[in-house]
């Protein structure tokens, strides 16, 4: 009996790799594997739904279960996971010293919805008491200008979120000084080419995070695999195929 053929995008992780490079087999399924960035994978699914199954982020999984058609089914595996901690980076002179100081300040994300900062904002809320409401968002591309958010966003009229020019990074703003704070998941340029002007806000993260798990025994889920309802419809079997495999 032929196999079934379905596409997969994700990015390859140690744990991914085998799978992509065809070292372990699907039951019952002949898999066609890209390996791209995960922006790249999320845009594509999210918005066209380009792939039977795909690496999705956490949060925009979550969204699309309030969608009328619901179009993807998610199984319990989960490629990345991080504390995220790390993740906060401040301005120099911007008077921010620890989480309380985030409050009232300008806070650029790549994207309102994005799993790392939904994580952070819950995690600033829960331990710090720093409300989600406190800070104004600066949302756009963190270097490279022009990024739309993958999902329509109805947020309630008291979270202030403003789009930077579509001339500006989020980078270059933090480092000029023009917002105060950034959370993103992947490391500014800024901070990366160490400019003096843009430093994490828990220095001594690992630490923070390590306290972080001791206290919650909370390991922040990242992304999913997500499957097009369609295919699941058509073959509910293969949640348990591609379960077995990961």
């Amino acid at each position: 009996m032929a196999k079934l053929r379905l596409s997969l995008a994700c990015w390859e992780y140690d744990r991914t790799r085998a799978l992509l490079e065809n070292h372990i087999p699907v039951d019952g399924v002949e898999l066609t594997c890209s390996n791209l960035p995960v922006e790249e994978t999320f845009f594509r699914m999210l918005r066209h739904q380009k792939f039977d199954v795909a690496e999705m982020s956490l949060s925009a999984y979550v969204m699309s279960l309030l969608l009328e058609n619901q179009p993807f089914i998610a199984i319990p595996v989960f490629p990345s996971r991080l504390f995220r901690h790390a993740s906060i980076y401040i301005y120099r002179d911007s008077g921010i010293g620890e989480p309380a100081d985030l409050m009232g300040k300008r806070v650029g994300t790549p994207e309102y919805q994005l799993t790392a900062g939904m994580w952070i904002r819950g995690i600033l809320s829960d331990e710090y008491n720093v409300p989600v409401t406190g800070t104004t968002y600066f949302t756009g591309c963190q270097e490279e200008p022009g990024r739309p958010e993958k999902v329509a966003l109805s947020l309630p009229p008291e979270i202030r979120l403003e789009a930077i020019p579509p001339t500006k990074t989020l980078s270059q703003m933090l480092d000029a000084g023009e917002i105060d704070a950034l959370y993103a998941p992947r490391m500014p340029s800024s901070f990366v080419r160490g400019s003096g002007s843009v430093r994490r806000l828990f220095a001594d993260y690992q630490t923070v995070e390590q306290e972080y798990y001791f206290k919650t025994k909370i390991f922040r889920i990242m992304h999913t695999v997500a499957i097009r309802r369609e295919a699941y419809d058509k073959h509910p079997w293969v949640v348990q195929s591609l379960y077995n495999r990961n």
